[in-house]
């Protein structure tokens, strides 16, 4: 079949004379094509041979390296691992990497890319609605440590996204529903559209599934909300602190089941929480609309959670500073602000959201 393509999303970084091309279709990966004479594809170990193939294919790349899937490969272990292949396997500065798989591996390819030579060119072919949405536009990249969640790292922006829908075919359903959180935090932070083509409705009867007949679409238009806040903020200075929409919780959700409750799910919670927290600031109606999403990505079940336990870890997120933690919140769907709340008033409303799931 015949691949289709949208236009591509642009994001261009100041001070450089380039811009990352995000291209979003139906079988482009297999148009994939790069520059530099060398190539290096890391790809997700779990990933379905079908699509390495397949980038091998376009790519001939002269090396192939897996990357231990999901956030366990998500370390400064396996950074140095693949860097030492890259070494042994004469890559040079004129080489390219490619990071092919979920966010957490094109998280680890970048900063790899970042690393190497101090810095080779870097191309993404994400292969999950996470990823396509999210991981993978923006140039942040990096791994985490046991104090926390993406706590090492660069930022080094892409060449090319390639995002291929139809990698999305074979995603097992609870990894679809996974990255849904980030389309649906799209919708809540710039177009409430989204937010219907997720959930159940009268545009979709189930909701969003991995072979909705407008997903391309969908993709194109969430990871435009992406697109269009990194290249207004490349480096997290202002506004693009408002894509973190849900992670601080998040994050310390992840850190503190040491990763065994998926990105996704996490930013589920963490969603509800944000809208819980907004409401307690004076907002009205947001906590139907992640309450719904809940119910519809059905996460994970999580433990009893003090917020003790997990203050640590926020206290630890990246939007902090000197003063202490900011969180994003929201006054209506669009209208994003960030606010420093009392651990007192973190508390009230914890015991509500742990109430309500």
């Amino acid at each position: 079949m015949a691949p289709t393509n949208l236009p591509p999303l642009r994001v261009p970084w100041p001070g450089q004379d380039r811009s990352t091309a995000v291209e979003i279709g139906s079988g482009i990966l297999a148009q994939a094509s790069v520059p530099e004479p060398q190539v290096a594809l890391l790809h997700d170990s779990a990933l379905p041979d079908e699509w390495v193939q397949r980038a091998r294919q376009a790519l001939n790349p002269a090396l192939v390296l897996p990357v231990t899937s999901g956030e366990s490969g998500k370390t400064l272990q396996e950074v140095e691992r693949l860097l030492s292949a890259l070494a042994q396997g004469g890559l040079t500065r004129a080489g390219a990497v490619v990071g092919l798989g979920g966010g957490a591996t094109t998280d680890v390819a970048g900063f790899v890319a970042a690393s190497y030579l101090r810095g080779v060119s870097f191309y993404a072919a994400p292969t999950t609605l996470l990823g396509m949405v999210d991981a993978a536009i923006g140039g942040k990249t990096g791994v985490n440590l046991p104090e926390g969640k993406n706590l090492v790292g660069a930022f080094w922006p892409p060449r090319t996204v390639w995002c291929d829908t139809e990698t999305l075919d074979t995603l097992p359903p609870r990894d679809f529903r996974s990255g849904a959180a980030e389309v649906f935090k799209h919708g809540l932070l710039a177009r409430p559209e989204l937010l219907t083509q997720v959930l159940p409705s009268a545009f979709s009867a189930a909701g969003l599934t991995r072979f909705s007949e407008w997903l391309p679409e969908l993709v194109h238009s969430a990871a435009a909300v992406k697109a269009e806040v990194v290249a207004r903020d490349p480096t997290e200075q202002g506004e693009r602190a408002f894509l973190n929409l849900g992670h601080t919780l998040a994050h310390a959700l992840e850190a503190y089941t040491r990763h065994k409750l998926p990105h996704g799910e996490a930013v589920g919670y963490g969603l509800h929480f944000a809208a819980l927290l907004s409401e307690a600031q004076g907002a009205s109606g947001l906590s139907g609309y992640t309450r719904a999403f809940l119910n519809w990505q059905s996460p994970e079940p999580l433990p009893r959670l003090q917020l003790d336990s997990l203050w640590p870890f926020i206290a630890r997120d990246k939007k902090a500073d000197e003063l202490g933690v900011r969180w994003v919140l929201l006054r209506d769907i669009a209208e994003t602000y960030l606010a420093r709340l009392s651990r007192e008033q973190v508390a009230g409303v914890f015991e509500q959201w742990r109430r309500d799931i």
